[in-house]
């Protein structure tokens, strides 16, 4: 536990770096990276197990930076210890096109394992990250064969610790007893305002020990490494706890403004970093000196890492050859293919087949492919019996010693927590071996807003099993039903939204959102029965939108999503018995899919010379990219039985066969053009 020059030479190095790096952008913040330098090099040096030659080896330790803006410390420790991030990238700091952006983003530079910046999300993601190396560890480490046993650590802040989603979910880490989670907090008193009297007084001690876990203090961060490597062998030591180390640093350590708010988010200032570089044997006048000693120090730990993948393939190998099934299993979920042939255990439909809810009929999927998909790994914020998630002989993920289940279980009781159950499960999805989903009402994944779009930022599967889609819930009234919470959805980059109509269409819903290894999904489910479609396939809502009836001489198009599709094929019936009018009827149960079609199908969908229109029980923004006339709520909804409340807002046959006729009436004699030709189409 001896340490020397050379550890304050590589903790300087590692400060100076950073501080470079934010002046050279003249953005960032270098307080943090100064602070946090004597724990993270202690952590990398010492306990870190990683190969910078393969960062995406299995059994390596995960680190997380929750107080993601401190990101130039990771970045020059990734450098430092091999990664492929050059000093040229160090420099580039911030900079258009660099592979060291603002925040670490997980897609963008090799090492980073999640995408942080939100305060609390990162260690929510380190929850996830917990959760699924003890579920891969339980499932296929056997007697002599350790496959997988690394540890996640994740720096935080006081931000951090005072987002809520941080707490949600570090109460449920306590819960599930994760030892393998080891966090460190950056105890510096400082925030944006200044210093954390202002707002954040709490014993945080207190609320972790209460969450239930092992909490170490560690008084001087500073310059006291030795406590700093025995808190973390003690944090080690507990099995049955996460651990939390309670470490007082001072935040810009050596400069001018140490200690205060000044040195947050903001670049030293010239003579600063010239008297710092003095201080601690730099040439005042150089920037981005990294000492030969230093690359050699960290270069020996990174060699060793090396060396313990070389072992752990070895023992991979024998593995196979002992339990080749298992050792299948697990090298295809790390290859990122799915069984051969899964998709043929999706449950197919006709018209003859009863109506069911569309969340009962997300039951019987998942009920069906659970068998075929051992990596589907998932839960409920609470809602269980109301979501439908749990297929019957299913395990709940729970420590072995609380009786309620074990690790190798694949049901998470996420308890009422919506938000850190999105934030986890994108902790889930970055591990490597799962797919997880999660189930909560729709209305509620709003809660998760922010980690939803994390997932789709980082290319995370993340399948959101959203129920109770609409005023169709009925009786719980406005509070519950969503009406703008779609659109929102929709308006997020890399995030596919299903609404599907019927069986068809919800196995269509599974079998791409599983198949999309890079992208989010929201499931968007009924509580009320809806019929089985004549002319749905899983083929075909594969699509993203199809025509479910085709009809010659077609005066509209009627375009729907979910509950209201049974609807408009009722109100077609009205046009043609009542009214002598044609109507054609389009089922589009996930628009970003459909916009991924090739333009002549998308025409043949929604062609010239048709005026349409569109009908779903939510906002009606957005729908203008699809039909010329939109039929929705802009409006909150009311409390009743759901099909009084749909009769209120005339959403029922007389109500879209009215608007239906407007819309013909208005359109006459007009050159109708599809929506699919816009000017900016071709730019695209």
């Amino acid at each position: 536990m001896s340490y020397g020059e050379i550890d304050q030479l590589a903790i300087n190095t590692i400060r100076l770096l950073a501080v470079d790096a934010t002046f050279a952008s003249n953005s960032g913040h270098p307080g943090a990276p100064m602070g946090m330098a004597p724990v993270a090099h202690v952590l990398f040096s010492k306990f870190m197990n990683f190969n910078p030659k393969n960062p995406s080896w299995l059994n390596r330790d995960r680190f997380v930076l929750s107080n993601g803006h401190g990101c130039m410390l990771q970045y020059a420790l990734l450098h430092l210890f091999g990664y492929a991030v050059s000093l040229d990238d160090i420099k580039k700091f911030r900079q258009l096109g660099s592979i060291t952006p603002g925040h670490p983003e997980a897609h963008d530079t090799p090492g980073i394992e999640v995408t942080t910046g939100p305060l609390g999300q990162g260690i929510c993601n380190a929850v996830g990250l917990a959760i699924a190396q003890a579920h891969t560890a339980a499932v296929f480490n056997k007697p002599g064969f350790d496959i997988v046993n690394n540890y996640t650590y994740c720096f935080l802040g006081d931000g951090c610790l005072m987002e809520g989603v941080s707490g949600e979910a570090s109460s449920l880490a306590g819960h599930l007893q994760l030892g393998n989670l080891i966090c460190i907090y950056d105890d510096n008193h400082i925030s944006i305002d200044g210093d954390i009297n202002v707002a954040f007084t709490e014993d945080v001690v207190k609320r972790y020990e209460a969450y239930g876990w092992h909490v170490v203090t560690v008084g001087d961060g500073d310059n006291d490494l030795a406590s700093i490597e025995q808190a973390i062998k003690a944090c080690q030591d507990v099995k049955d706890k996460p651990s939390m180390v309670k470490l007082r640093t001072t935040i810009g350590y050596g400069s001018l403004k140490e200690g205060t708010h000044g040195v947050h988010g903001s670049p030293l200032k010239a003579d600063d970093i010239e008297q710092v570089k003095t201080k601690w044997g730099f040439n005042p006048k150089e920037s981005f000196v990294v000492p030969q000693q230093v690359y050699d120090l960290y270069g020996k730990h990174s060699s060793q890492g090396a060396a313990l993948e070389a072992e752990w393939n070895q023992l991979l190998a024998k593995y196979g050859e002992a339990f080749p099934a298992e050792h299948a299993d697990l090298t295809r979920r790390l290859k990122g293919e799915l069984p051969e042939g899964w998709e043929k255990a999706l449950p197919v439909y006709s018209p003859n087949d009863a109506a069911v809810a569309t969340r009962k009929l997300s039951e019987i999927v998942l009920s069906k492919i659970e068998g075929v998909l051992p990596e589907l790994m998932g839960g409920s914020a609470d809602l269980t019996g109301s979501n439908l998630t749990r297929w019957k002989d299913a395990v709940d993920f729970q420590p072995p010693s609380s009786g309620l289940g074990d690790y190798t279980g694949r049901y998470l009781r996420y308890g009422v927590r919506e938000h850190a159950m999105g934030a986890i499960m994108n902790g889930l999805a970055a591990y490597g071996t799962v797919i997880p989903y999660s189930g909560t009402f729709l209305n509620f994944v709003s809660y998760a807003a922010g980690a939803l779009r994390l997932s789709a930022l980082s290319h995370f599967r993340a399948i959101w099993v959203a129920t109770h889609d609409s005023i169709g819930l009925g009786e719980d009234g406005p509070t519950h039903q969503p009406i703008e919470t779609l659109a929102h959805f929709r308006a997020l980059p890399n995030c596919m939204v299903w609404r599907p109509a019927d069986g068809n269409e919800t196995s269509a819903s599974y079998l791409v959102s599983i198949k999309a290894s890079g992208t989010p999904s929201v499931i968007a489910l009924s509580r009320q029965n809806l019929p089985q479609l004549e002319g749905s396939t899983i083929e075909k809502a594969a699509k993203g939108g199809y025509v479910l009836q085709e009809t010659e001489g077609a005066q509209v198009t009627l375009i729907s999503t979910g509950s209201e599709v049974g609807i408009c094929v009722d109100a077609a019936k009205e046009l043609a018995e009542k009214h002598g009018v044609k109507a054609r009827i389009v089922s589009m149960p996930c628009t970003e899919v459909f916009d991924a079609q090739d333009k002549d199908y998308r025409l043949s969908v929604l062609p010239d010379g048709i005026p349409a229109m569109s009908v779903e029980v939510l906002t009606t923004i957005g729908w203008e990219r699809y039909a010329h006339e939109q039929f929705g709520l802009n409006r909150f909804g009311a409390s009743g039985a759901y099909k009084d409340v749909y009769n209120r807002f005339e959403f029922n046959p007389e109500g879209i066969a009215k608007r239906a006729l407007a819309t013909i009436e208005f359109y006459k004699g007009t050159n109708v053009r599809s929506t699919i030709n816009r000017a900016f189409q071709q730019l695209e």
